[in-house]
């Protein structure tokens, strides 16, 4: 894979906050810091758009013949809602 450079400003306390996190030796060094924020990212972006599919699909998909109560009754038994 061939890397890019980027520069980027950070106010003083960030930079001590990054400074910090390679402390604990979690991260090798800024570089890996800022890969690891950036995965974390878009694995959340990834799970936020799915959401908000599922929420188009199920507003998509009219009105329910079961009650918001026996739903989440099927669901806490391990069953799920009937689609």
């Amino acid at each position: 894979m061939i890397m890019a450079t980027m520069n980027v400003s950070l106010p003083a306390p960030m930079k001590q906050w990054i400074e910090k996190q390679i402390g604990t030796g979690h991260y090798s060094n800024v570089s890996d810091y800022v890969r690891s924020l950036i995965r974390q990212d878009q694995e959340y972006q990834a799970k936020v758009s799915a959401l908000r599919q599922a929420l188009v699909v199920g507003e998509e998909s009219g009105v329910a013949e079961e009650s918001v109560l026996d739903i989440w009754q099927k669901v806490k038994a391990g069953g799920g809602p009937d689609v």
